[in-house]
């Protein structure tokens, strides 16, 4: 068996790869953006009372630790929960359904190659809503 080159830096290697990730990452972030800017309105969310975000969750990154995965108007990825605050239950039955649901976006704190994933995702949905009201207009 040949002996490695005794030149080769293979830390070397692994930090230049981070740095293309890293770019990558800043890169679909700026396209992501302008994308974004683009599309006014920004739809709401489906069976949410308050929230605008578009799902964006890639099967390659699909996570049982995470909840839905959005995209909000500021081009930023977070999670969407949705549900009850049971603080605010009355419990003679004169609570308000609407003013009982929570939805709250969790802003992602992402690895760049987990950012990659998202962002391209996003970019393909975000893609596809702007050609589909570009087609409506023409008709």
């Amino acid at each position: 068996m040949p002996l490695p080159d005794p030149t080769f830096d293979p830390l070397a290697r692994k930090v230049q790869a981070d740095l293309v990730l890293e770019r990558a990452a800043d890169q679909l972030r700026r396209i992501l953006r302008e994308l974004v800017q683009q599309l006014d309105p920004f739809p709401p969310f489906p069976g949410a009372f308050f929230t605008y975000a578009i799902e964006i969750e890639p099967e390659a990154a699909a996570r049982t630790d995470r909840g839905c995965i959005v995209l909000a108007p500021d081009a930023g990825i977070y999670e969407l929960e949705i549900g009850l605050d049971v603080e605010g239950l009355d419990v003679n039955g004169g609570a308000d359904p609407v003013a009982l649901r929570k939805e709250e976006l969790k802003k992602l704190e992402l690895h760049p190659r987990d950012y990659v994933v998202y962002a391209h995702s996003a970019i393909a949905v975000v893609s596809e809503l702007l050609l589909e009201r570009m087609e409506d207009s023409e008709s």
